[in-house]
């Protein structure tokens, strides 16, 4: 029964599978091999089933000791995690890191940092959620994602505190076949009105702000990556991250186009990285936002 097993057992059990026999595993353990022959006794009884077969020199063990093994590995294994994290946890690291990342922002600022985190905190679960525009600012506030990776637009809120990390270039562009892409000067207004838009919005709340409208239809997208199949197909026009255009531009396949009266900053979108004012991020988060703004300043 449950009540009744204990990791000595199981270590014992995986012991003797990894050395043997009983008096190896006796050693390997500072233990006299009456008690290894005790423990492993006791689990069989308790749990009704013969692990080794015993008749011949040295202990084989049975199918059912063979698939007990690997459950045991598994469970040492999430015993060893929880006692880590637990260790981690008195030790100021959170027990869990939620990234929330909006969909403007290049991986590869992210990656070299998140390696060198899993290095520092090998025991720090850390999840990621890309989110729509404006996603990330709802997780933190919704208080289920601890650091944003993220645009605040147009001003860094009250209720924030946000470091800027870096900027990205945004060009507007239609693909060679659109009409927009023969225009041979800035796009007016009504220019743009007979043709769709694609703009990134947030899924969960499609009513809030949306910053760079110019066209009257609009199509709204959550990812950057299907939004760009739909520019490239010649669907319509946007701005992108000049990082995800480069190689479509230099191809001829997407043409940019000047927009009259186009208020997009010429530095580009800042990237923040940001955290809830009243919740402050714990010694991982804060690690990670020391390295990133490092790497950053070197310009990866």
């Amino acid at each position: 029964m449950i009540e009744s097993l204990t990791l000595d057992q199981l270590r014992v059990l995986l012991t003797i599978a990894d050395t043997g026999s009983f008096s190896a595993a006796g050693r390997k353990l500072y233990r006299a091999q009456s008690s290894i022959s005790q423990a492993v006794a006791a689990l069989e009884q308790v749990q009704g089933v013969l692990l080794f077969d015993r008749s011949g020199h040295r202990p084989v063990l049975t199918e059912i000791g063979r698939v007990l093994v690997d459950q045991a590995r598994r469970v040492l294994a999430s015993a060893q995690q929880f006692e880590a994290v637990a260790a981690s946890t008195r030790a100021g690291v959170e027990p869990e890191l939620t990234l929330a990342i909006d969909p403007p922002i290049p991986s590869s600022p992210l990656i070299e940092s998140i390696r060198a985190l899993n290095a520092m905190f090998p025991d720090l679960p850390v999840t990621f959620s890309t989110e729509g525009f404006g996603g990330s600012l709802r997780r933190l506030r919704s208080k289920t994602a601890d650091l944003g990776i993220c645009v605040l637009l147009p001003l860094v809120p009250d209720d924030m505190v946000a470091f800027p990390l870096m900027q990205v270039q945004l060009q507007a562009v239609v693909a060679r076949d659109h009409p927009l892409a023969t225009l041979g000067r800035p796009a007016e207004r009504d220019d743009l009105a007979p043709y769709v838009q694609l703009v990134l919005s947030d899924p969960v709340d499609p009513g809030s702000p949306n910053y760079g409208l110019a066209g009257e239809r609009l199509w709204r997208f959550v990812d950057l990556g299907r939004r760009l199949d739909f520019l490239l197909a010649g669907f319509g026009w946007c701005r992108m991250p000049h990082y995800l255009i480069a190689q479509p531009m230099a191809d001829g396949l997407l043409v940019p186009i000047d927009i009259a009266g186009d208020q997009t900053p010429a530095e580009g979108l800042t990237i923040y990285a940001a955290h809830l004012r009243e919740r402050p991020p714990g010694r991982a988060g804060r690690w990670l936002l020391t390295d990133l703004k490092a790497r950053l300043n070197r310009g990866l």
